[in-house]
């Protein structure tokens, strides 16, 4: 699956914040190894760069695209292709910093606590991850991919992400690798123009896999489909704009 850097930078603002919350609550006064684990077109990476310099913070992404955008956007800053499912940093790391990506991973949980090995003493997993799968965002990406068409694609939920686990696996799990862990959900409301800004942000990523699948032919009358669900379940508010919720999950464990 290919991303889009260009559409996901469509809210940056709105998509930084929940880094930049992730990142204050990091507790590293100074750090010489981070890694920005999903670095995206490197909005989060500009973060931890201003947090801990430029020669201390490495980029890491799967997607060209995002990789060629960071790169531009952060000139002189080593940003590199890599799968995190299997990528492990050479040396000890101070942090490695993951903020939303390790929920497209199977069994993020078990890969947290493996990265936790890669830790320095006192180093930190700083993780944060859209805990979003029953708002009407997702939930109307299943009807529509149920209604049309395009069906046979969605049989099962089959592109449907795994839920994360509660909070007190994070906790059970984590907990006997580092000194303390700290898990916490935030929501976080987003005022939008339209039902159409809505899905403008999930194309940027949770509706791509469902566009995808339904392929070029079908994706004008999925997102059609989409589109008027999405309008009914986000009623205006008095100024006219709709109100979009989005709950996320954080969690940051120091090494013992």
């Amino acid at each position: 699956m290919a991303w889009s850097a260009t559409q996901y930078l469509k809210f940056e603002e709105e998509r930084t914040r929940p880094a930049r919350d992730l990142l204050a609550q990091v507790p590293l006064g100074e750090a010489r190894r981070v890694y920005d684990l999903g670095c995206g077109p490197g909005n989060s990476t500009e973060l931890l760069i201003g947090r801990f310099g430029k020669g201390a913070v490495t980029g890491l992404d799967s997607d060209a695209d995002m990789l060629d955008k960071a790169r531009a956007r952060l000139p002189g800053t080593p940003f590199v292709a890599a799968d995190l499912s299997t990528w492990r940093p050479e040396a000890p790391a101070d942090l490695l910093y993951a903020n939303a990506v390790l929920q497209w991973l199977p069994d993020h949980l078990t890969l947290m606590e493996s990265l936790i090995d890669h830790l320095a003493p006192g180093g930190v997993l700083a993780v944060q991850m859209p805990d979003n799968l029953d708002e009407p965002t997702h939930l109307l990406m299943e009807e529509t991919g149920a209604a049309g068409p395009w069906a046979p694609a969605f049989a099962g939920g089959r592109l449907r992400r795994a839920r994360l686990p509660s909070p007190a696996a994070y906790l059970e799990r984590l907990t006997p690798k580092t000194a303390r862990v700290n898990v916490w959900h935030t929501v976080y409301y987003h005022p939008m123009a339209d039902a159409e800004a809505i899905v403008e942000w999930v194309k940027g990523t949770g509706l791509r896999p469902y566009l995808d699948a339904a392929g070029k032919e079908h994706a004008p009358a999925f997102l059609a489909d989409y589109t008027t669900r999405i309008a009914r379940a986000y009623p205006p508010m008095a100024d006219g704009r709709v109100l979009l919720r989005f709950p996320r999950l954080f969690v940051v464990a120091v090494k013992a």
